[in-house]
């Protein structure tokens, strides 16, 4: 099997329990503290957090984006090339919607519901752009600074927090995002909701990708060397 089939791979069954963490912990908490919306977020961030911890741990040797918007930024500091990114960002996608499905399925509700959950807003909108932002800093500083065994606990910690300190609760994805528009449950956004809070992700990921530029110029180098000796583990 190809390089590019195992990546792809990964990033789909990655992508997937992802949302199905999201998804699933969302419906479990609204069952479990249905009094409660505080509670129910304190659950799901935690099980969403620690969700990523473990699924970045076991995939990152092959591929732990699990993110368009953080697989273009690895396309524009030349970690990947066209082919690839486009070949990960399409396994997304299609493992958010996969994820989702099978959330709703574990939970006896019919396999797409749309979301009606409206999440629109000036405030909510700033707040995706902030959560993208943040996000690349801590992947991308983790990795320029040498300790990429760390990433997955720093993503984890951050989405948790994130979850927290961010009016949107730090979607921070396009593929998670537009997997939760087929689940009418707590971790749902509405169709008509998704596509401003997609567009909130992109201009995230542009400032985020000029802010690594500028806070680590010698980035671009020193992760192609990396993606190139991940290529290598991948083969081994």
């Amino acid at each position: 099997m190809s390089v590019l089939a195992r990546r792809a791979g990964a990033e789909l069954v990655g992508t997937a329990f992802l949302v199905i963490a999201i998804v699933g912990s969302g419906i479990m908490a609204s069952r479990l503290s249905p009094d409660d919306v505080g509670l129910q977020l304190l659950q799901n961030s935690v099980a969403t957090g620690a969700a990523l911890v473990a699924l970045i741990v076991a995939l990152q040797p092959v591929s732990a984006s699990f993110n368009p918007v953080v697989t273009l930024v690895e396309r524009a500091l030349g970690m990947i090339d066209t082919r690839t990114s486009a070949a990960l960002i399409g396994a997304q996608f299609l493992g958010g919607l996969v994820g989702a499905l099978a959330a709703n399925l574990m939970f006896g509700l019919d396999a797409v519901t749309f979301s009606t959950r409206e999440r629109a807003g000036a405030g909510l909108w700033l707040g995706e752009v902030i959560a993208t932002i943040g996000l690349l800093l801590v992947i991308f500083g983790t990795v320029r600074s040498g300790r990429t065994d760390r990433v997955a606990f720093a993503v984890g910690g951050y989405i948790t927090a994130a979850y927290w300190f961010t009016s949107s609760t730090s979607f921070a994805n396009p593929a998670v995002t537009i997997a939760r528009t087929i689940t009418d449950t707590f971790a749902g956004i509405s169709p008509s909701s998704a596509p401003a809070f997609i567009l909130a992700q992109l201009a995230g990921g542009a400032a985020g990708y000029a802010l690594v530029r500028f806070l680590y110029p010698a980035l671009a180098a020193s992760t192609a060397a990396a993606a190139v000796a991940a290529d290598r583990k991948v083969l081994s």
